[in-house]
């Protein structure tokens, strides 16, 4: 990697590392591309964002061509994690959505008011997550073409009303996934896999709690449970344990965030790299740069474990927040 490259650069990386929809990918990459000065030590480097920027058009084109054929109900991923927010009729999960995040859906006091998945986009500290607002999952009106977007997320939100009989909610919830092959992740062993089986982590949430005796209708609820199912009572109206739930997504995701460091700079806190837990210093110079991943001798890392600016190898495993200063 060139060390000579000019500040418009930087700029330019940055503005393209945030970019979130295709269109504005290929075009931060662009302009990123006519920062990068011609001459014999960026050749590699102008070469591998063309060829990036060629694989993006084809793509683009491609999702062109097909977007004809996409149901109706296809939501494309973004951010660091993608959420299906489901459940019964009238349980608040279009409020939820809503006050969690930049979207705007159909809010009722009817059954079914929501008709279509609907994308909305949670802040949570320096990440954003994508939540799905869904049709009710209900036996009086079900929508089969509901289960593409639910089948297709990271993790499963199935919100019941406290106020409303949640035992029999959760019941039909999770048979009705079950019959459509969408397994809560911890019943994997109870189940035997078949055709276009499904398994995702699932977890419940307990709306309307809005009073102290809705705290102990919560309280006996879980008593009385015969499943040891993750829960979190939560109010919608009052915002009650929506900060606790930002952090339970997270932490359900099963991510983590690592920050990038040049030598002799302060690494940009506010662009987070986002991994699988587990991940190593390969895994994340295979997502910075195939430059990096092929070329990648050592590492000094910053955070949990480690003393600061420790060398590392290829294999030492991250954790959430570490900065990581690659070399080459």
């Amino acid at each position: 990697m060139p060390t000579n490259l000019p500040p418009e650069y930087h700029h330019a990386e940055k503005r393209h590392k945030a970019a979130s929809t295709p269109r504005e990918k290929i075009e931060t990459l662009e302009e990123l591309i006519s920062t990068i000065p011609k001459h014999k030590g960026t050749d590699k480097l102008r070469a591998a964002f063309r060829k990036r920027l060629s694989k993006m058009k084809s793509a683009s084109q491609s999702q062109k061509s097909k977007s004809k054929r996409e149901p109706a109900f296809h939501i494309d991923k973004e951010g660091a994690g993608q959420v299906a927010v489901i459940g019964p009729p009238n349980v608040g999960k279009s409020s939820l959505v809503a006050t969690l995040t930049n979207a705007s859906p159909e809010i009722g006091d009817y059954a079914f008011t929501t008709q279509k998945p609907l994308s909305g986009m949670m802040t949570f500290e320096n990440i954003k997550i994508q939540l799905i607002d869904t049709p009710a999952i209900s036996r009086d009106l079900l929508m089969p073409e509901l289960f593409e977007p639910i089948r297709g997320s990271d993790l499963l939100l199935l919100v019941l009303n406290l106020q409303s009989d949640p035992f029999q909610q959760l019941e039909e919830s999770i048979a009705i996934l079950k019959e459509h092959q969408i397994i809560p992740l911890r019943h994997k062993d109870q189940h035997v896999a078949v055709r276009r089986t499904t398994y995702l982590p699932l977890f419940v949430l307990l709306n309307q709690c809005d009073e102290d005796v809705s705290e102990e209708d919560f309280d006996v609820f879980r008593e009385l449970l015969n499943e040891d199912w993750p829960l979190l009572p939560v109010s919608a109206k009052n915002g009650r344990n929506l900060e606790r739930l930002k952090q339970e997504l997270f932490n359900r995701l099963s991510i983590i965030r690592i920050f990038s460091k040049t030598p002799g700079n302060d690494p940009d806190i506010a662009e987070p790299f986002v991994l699988k837990r587990g991940s190593t210093i390969e895994d994340f110079a295979e997502k910075l740069h195939q430059d990096f991943y092929a070329n990648l001798k050592a590492a000094r890392v910053w955070g949990k474990g480690v003393f600061d600016g420790q060398m590392v190898g290829r294999d030492h495993v991250l954790n959430d927040g570490d900065i990581v200063e690659l070399r080459i």
